[in-house]
C-alpha cells in the first residue's frame, strides 16, 4: 500500500509541473487543488517538497507558484546531450569506418563515463561495449579525456569519492601517476588507454568542449592489441583528435 502511495504522490507532483508550464505568471494552490481534484494540505504538501528542490519557485507577493531554474539545469544538460549525440553521430560513423575498430560517445554522470552512442567495428574481433554502460574515468581512455579538462576540485573529488582501482596491472592507480598523465592529455589534446581497463584493448580519445569551454562529452576509437600497432594507435589519435575539434566546434567552442 505505501508503494502506491508514493508513485502517487510523484503522478501528482510531475502534474503539478505540467500545469504550471502552461502558466509562466503561476498559479496558487487552491486553482492547483482544484485542477487536480485534491485537498488543498496535499498540495501543499507536493509544493514544498517540489519548492525545497527549486523545481518550483514562490512569488512572494500573490503566493503563487511556478516553474523554477532546476528545471533548466536540466533541460539544458538533457539538450546539449542530445545535440552532442546527433553532431557527433558522422564523425563517430567515419571514425570507425577509417580506422576499422569500434568508436564511442561518452558523456560524464555522477563521476563515471555512460556510453550514449556506439558504432561498431567492421571487423569480426572486435571489444565488448554497449550503449548505456557505465566505466570509470581513470582508466579509461574517454574518461582521462574528459577528466583531464574537469576544474581541479572536481578532479579531486572524483578520485577521493571514486578511488583509483587496479583492473590490469597497468592501470594508473597512483594519484601522481594519473594526475601526471592527465597534464599530457592536456598538453597534447587526447588520451590512450593502453590496456588500461581491459587487458587486449587499447583506445584513443579526445574531450568535446561547449560554447562556454566546458568539456560536455568524449569520443574515442578502440581496438585489439593484435591490431591496434604502435603506428595505428598513433593514428587513431591524429583522426580522434580532429573529430572532437570539428565537433567542439559544431557547439560552439573556440578550439
Amino acid at each position: 500500500m505505501a508503494e502506491v502511495t508514493s508513485v502517487q504522490s510523484v503522478d501528482r507532483a510531475l502534474m503539478i509541473l505540467d500545469i504550471l508550464q502552461e502558466n509562466p505568471t503561476g498559479y496558487g494552490v487552491t486553482e492547483l487543488a482544484n485542477r487536480l481534484d485534491v485537498s488543498k494540505s496535499t498540495v501543499h504538501r507536493l509544493l514544498m517538497s517540489l519548492l525545497k528542490k527549486d523545481f518550483v519557485q514562490q512569488n512572494k507577493e500573490n503566493d503563487k507558484y511556478s516553474l523554477g531554474l532546476k528545471l533548466i539545469e536540466y533541460g539544458q544538460v538533457v539538450s546539449e546531450n542530445l545535440d552532442v549525440r546527433q553532431l557527433a553521430s558522422p564523425y563517430l560513423h567515419k571514425l570507425a569506418e577509417t580506422m576499422e575498430e569500434t568508436a564511442h560517445l561518452v558523456i560524464l554522470d555522477q563521476q563515471e563515463i555512460v556510453y550514449i552512442d556506439k558504432i561498431e567495428s567492421s571487423q569480426t574481433i572486435r571489444m565488448f561495449s554497449k550503449v548505456g554502460k557505465r566505466a570509470p574515468m581513470h582508466c579509461t581512455g574517454v574518461g582521462k579525456a574528459i577528466l583531464a579538462f574537469l576544474p581541479e576540485q572536481q578532479v579531486e573529488d572524483i578520485i577521493s569519492t571514486k578511488g583509483l582501482h587496479k583492473f590490469t596491472e597497468k592501470t594508473l592507480s597512483n594519484r601522481d601517476d594519473l594526475l601526471q598523465n592527465l597534464n599530457l592529455i592536456r598538453d597534447r589534446g587526447f588520451s590512450i588507454d593502453d590496456e588500461e581497463h581491459e587487458m587486449g584493448i587499447k583506445c584513443a580519445a579526445a574531450p568535446i568542449f561547449n560554447h562556454n569551454g566546458e568539456v560536455v562529452a568524449g569520443i574515442s576509437v578502440a581496438g585489439p592489441i593484435m591490431r591496434v600497432t604502435d603506428d595505428k594507435l598513433e593514428r587513431m589519435a591524429e583522426e580522434v583528435l580532429h573529430a572532437s575539434t570539428e565537433i567542439s566546434r559544431l557547439l560552439g567552442a573556440r578550439v
